[in-house]
């Protein structure tokens, strides 16, 4: 498996797994809005996105970070806001790698760490808190939408 952070090169490759990514999510299927909303992503480089290649070079799951800051700690966070493997390889360590790639990179840009907001039935959930990921219980969010 290899990792890298994707760029406008990638975006092909990409495409698929953030489609599948959606779908799961229940969304319609839409490769045109999705390749420009990716394309602008990359472009403006206003999030960082991780692909996971098997040994055949072919993409099979990605991570998408959008940064943030915290005026209580006056840090960078980021927040992990996708996270998808194809199903042909769930299980098989991509998404667990993801994530690891992800803390690192956190790491090395000197933030204070990821955030991330999930289903309540996700089972990625206990991938999450098998790598030391906290579930917040003080806290509650809310939402605003248009």
């Amino acid at each position: 498996m290899k990792i890298i952070q994707a760029t406008s090169k990638n975006l092909e490759q990409l495409l698929p797994l953030f489609e599948g990514y959606r779908t799961y999510y229940k969304q319609e299927q839409n490769a045109e809005a999705a390749r420009s909303f990716l394309k602008n992503r990359l472009q403006l480089k206003d999030s960082v996105i991780f692909l996971a290649f098997d040994s055949n070079k072919k993409a099979l799951g990605f991570t998408q970070l959008y940064p943030s800051f915290s005026s209580v700690s006056m840090q960078r966070v980021y927040i992990l806001n996708d996270l998808f493997v194809s199903s042909e390889v769930r299980g098989k360590g991509f998404g667990e790698a993801l994530l690891n790639h992800a803390k690192q990179f956190a790491i090395e840009n000197n933030s204070k760490g990821l955030i991330l907001e999930t289903d309540i039935d996700n089972p990625a959930q206990k991938l999450y808190e098998r790598l030391g990921w906290k579930k917040d219980e003080a806290v509650f969010h809310y939402t605003w939408e248009v």
